[in-house]
């Protein structure tokens, strides 16, 4: 197995997971408070959301696009 498709598999597992405890987290009464009064979430939990969208896109797209080595 390539390094570049474990890299993507690495990428996109942590990003799933960070997008899991993004949702745990909106879910949370802390923030479903903080979302009631300003409209937003945590800046905990958008980071999540941010980190863990751009990881698991990251990752779809070395799988699906990533070049393989020819041997």
């Amino acid at each position: 197995m390539a390094s570049n498709r474990v890299l993507a598999l690495v990428l996109l597992v942590v990003g799933l997971i960070l997008l899991f405890f993004a949702y745990q987290s909106s879910q949370s009464l802390d923030d479903q408070v903080t979302e009631a009064v300003t409209g937003r979430f945590t800046d905990s939990t958008t980071w999540f959301l941010i980190i863990g969208a751009a990881s698991t896109v990251a990752g779809i797209g070395m799988l699906m696009f990533g070049k393989t080595a020819n041997q």
